[in-house]
């Protein structure tokens, strides 16, 4: 991007709930731009809305974006020139704001009541006509606003906006034009004097120097408004230039619904107690509204910073896959060196993920299963129970997978298994497969319906880590015995 100006963006969450994947998206490329770039991101909160703010939300909110591996240039734990960078802490500036857009001319106190307001909405839209404000108090006298406060009404603060179309062009959709009667005065400052997003925000912006504002398609309707205020800062000398926009595309889930906070699949805790590894779902966020190239899905973080470019973001929506999330997902896990990936696991062979008692995990067993079950984990969680075989006195007991398993003549199967199995090779997993193999054959079935019965007597599953691997860390003792209990619960 040709810009004499140092790119300067910023990430502005509310500290309300859990953090939402659509909320990392736009941090992802608010991010990357800024990285790609070699610019400032500014990591600022919006909490001016104490109903609904918390301290523990704010605290996730940098848990979160530390997990993920994000940093920041300024903000909370590092400062900046422009501290504070939470709202709540900015009041005086915003009031400071509102008066003098009041004294210009360019803000007005509004008297109408909410009744009132509704009223006059009902009536334009059956008339058919735009219903927004009506501009009743723009032009008030003295006298009729002497005569309001002496009913006893409050008023709140409206940015007057100016008789003229507005047009801009956004980074993702192009030039967008916005018509004066579709764009009437707002509010904000509320009637209590508490100040409202439609000016924090923009005012944040505005003296934090932001050179582009990368946000979600919902808040585009809000762009002329704060266009239209940031002249009026300029004029006040509270600004210098209007940021460029990009309005990033609406995630989707199910039902082609727009992906709420409210959506189980939409909540980050979910994939951080999944297991996601912070760059296999930053990878998969990318590619909601941008793509690497045509012919690759997975790419490192440092590869996304190298390549990306807001002008490659498609306009329309992106549909939330968990799937492809999964699949994108393993496909990290796999390319981690063993050492990582055993690391990387050591949450879920713990309590409370781990089904075995911590003095029964075998440190040597983990080390050898851990190669096995990188190839076939799809997130980190998985591998409590792949492993537990190993280190459970007993395997658990799943009566669903005995039953697909343990049909035909099981007891005669898993009979010659252990025959066959105490005379092989246990250094060699090729000869223990051979030894089920013959058991097997000796009865009609092949290696998948052979293997069936010993997997879930031995594991208490009918799906895991490669068999016959499994079955040389787990040793001949213990395997023989488990199918010894195998034969006896057959036998009632």
């Amino acid at each position: 991007m040709a810009n004499a100006t140092p790119v300067r963006v910023r990430f502005c969450p509310s500290p309300t709930g859990n953090p939402h994947v659509g909320l990392v998206r736009t941090a992802l490329f608010n991010w990357a731009f800024a990285r790609h770039h070699q610019g400032t991101l500014v990591f600022r909160i919006e909490d001016t809305d104490a109903a609904r703010d918390s301290e523990e939300s704010y605290n996730q909110l940098l848990d979160s974006m530390r997990w993920l591996g994000f940093d920041w240039d300024e903000g909370p734990e590092v400062g900046g020139p422009h501290a504070p960078y939470r709202q709540s802490q900015r009041m005086d500036l915003y009031k400071d704001v509102a008066d003098k857009l009041l004294a210009a001319g360019h803000a007005y106190h509004c008297y109408c009541t909410t009744e009132e307001l509704d009223a006059r909405r009902d009536a334009a839209r059956k008339a058919g006509k735009p219903s927004g404000y009506d501009g009743t108090c723009r032009t008030l006298t003295d006298e009729q606003k002497a005569a309001y406060e002496a009913e006893g009404r409050s008023s709140i603060v409206r940015f007057r906006m100016p008789d003229e179309t507005i047009t801009f062009t956004d980074l993702v959709r192009g030039e967008l034009t916005f018509t004066p009667e579709n764009v009437p005065d707002y509010g904000i400052v509320r009637a209590n004097g508490a100040p409202l997003y439609t000016l924090v925000n923009p005012v944040d912006d505005a003296l934090m120097e932001i050179t582009h504002v990368l946000r979600g398609e919902d808040l585009l309707s809000s762009t002329p408004r704060q266009i239209a205020l940031y002249k009026a800062l300029i004029e006040l000398g509270f600004a210098k230039e209007i940021p460029a926009f990009g309005h990033l595309p609406y995630v989707m889930g199910e039902g082609n619904k727009k992906l709420s906070k409210r959506d189980p699949q939409a909540s980050l805790n979910l994939y951080r107690e999944r297991g996601f590894l912070p760059e296999g779902l930053l990878n998969y966020l990318a590619l909601l509204g941008w793509s690497f190239s045509a012919d690759q899905d997975i790419f490192s973080v440092a590869e996304l910073v190298e390549k990306f470019d807001i002008a490659d973001v498609n306009a329309n929506p992106a549909r939330f896959d968990l799937k492809k999330a999964e699949a994108i997902n393993a496909d990290h896990i796999r390319q981690l060196d063993t050492k990582s990936f055993i690391a990387a696991c050591e949450p879920w062979l713990r309590a409370p993920h781990a089904n075995w008692a911590p003095e029964d995990f075998d440190e040597a067993a983990w080390q050898a299963i851990a190669p096995h079950a990188q190839t076939r984990v799809t997130v980190l969680s998985d591998i409590t129970a792949n492993v537990d075989f190993l280190f459970r006195k007993e395997p658990v007991e799943d009566e669903a997978s005995w039953t697909k398993a343990m049909k035909g003549d099981p007891a005669a199967l898993l009979t010659a298994a252990r025959a066959k199995l105490l005379d092989a090779d246990w250094t060699s997993p090729e000869s223990l497969k051979n030894a089920v193999l013959a058991a097997g054959e000796e009865h009609g079935l092949k290696l998948g319906k052979a293997q069936a019965p010993v997997r879930v007597a031995v594991t208490g599953r009918t799906v895991g880590l490669p068999l016959f691997e499994s079955l040389e860390i787990l040793g001949k003792e213990r395997t023989v015995q488990r199918i010894d209990a195998a034969l006896a619960k057959l036998a009632g």
